[in-house]
């Protein structure tokens, strides 16, 4: 299976996958050093990501996209906006964009993931998992009950525990935010696999539904 792992990071909802061959396109130099080099076997591109959907949606047999969440997220709005000084910021629309794009073009099977935002969602996620939002062109089934860490208070050591990654070797400033921003893997696997089944069961790209 052919898969376009977009806004990659570090690779936290790709880590436990296997038997794919996978894209992965990260804008940042540094997080796409370190995927690659937890992830030899794929090809890791530096760019942006959601041009890079654009130009080569067509290609892949399943898409996993994860858009950057921090405009839409209710934590930094409704605590860091309205009580810490935070400054706010426009909502990020390359997630509705892409979305929207994705449903209307992609013949292949895709998921967007985001966090649950502190507005009532634009376009009705298909499902909701634990903090995240999803929206997919396949069945999303409830996933099993993951790890109860409490992701805001959650500090760098706990986070590498319950994500399997270590960055002590690298010299990052923002390790904790770089650990909070991971999928956490059981949850990157459990879609995989509903998308695997959706795969297999269409027999080929063309039957997929819009």
């Amino acid at each position: 299976m052919k898969i376009l792992n977009l806004y990659a990071g570090i690779g936290g909802n790709r880590k436990s996958w296997t038997a794919v061959s996978v894209t992965a396109v990260e804008l940042d130099p540094l997080l796409a050093a370190i995927y690659a080099q937890r992830f030899p076997d794929d090809t890791v591109i530096v760019a942006d990501a959601h041009q890079y959907l654009l130009d080569h949606f067509n290609e892949f047999d399943f898409i996993w996209s994860s858009p950057p969440c921090q405009s839409h997220s209710s934590f930094r709005h409704n605590i860091c906006v309205r009580f810490r000084g935070t400054v706010p910021v426009y909502p990020d629309m390359r997630l509705y964009q892409e979305i929207l794009f994705l449903k209307h073009n992609a013949l292949c099977f895709w998921a967007v993931e985001n966090v649950k935002p502190y507005y009532k969602p634009l376009i009705e996620p298909d499902a909701v998992l634990h903090r995240h939002l999803f929206w997919s062109n396949f069945t999303i089934h409830a996933a099993d009950a993951l790890s109860d860490i409490k992701i805001r208070y959650a500090q760098i050591p706990d986070l590498e525990k319950v994500l399997g990654f270590s960055l002590k070797e690298f010299k990052l400033k923002n390790r904790r935010q770089i650990l909070r921003n991971c999928v956490d893997p059981r949850l990157g696997l459990h879609i995989l696999k509903m998308a695997k089944a959706a795969y297999a069961g269409s027999g080929n790209r063309s039957a997929v539904k819009q």
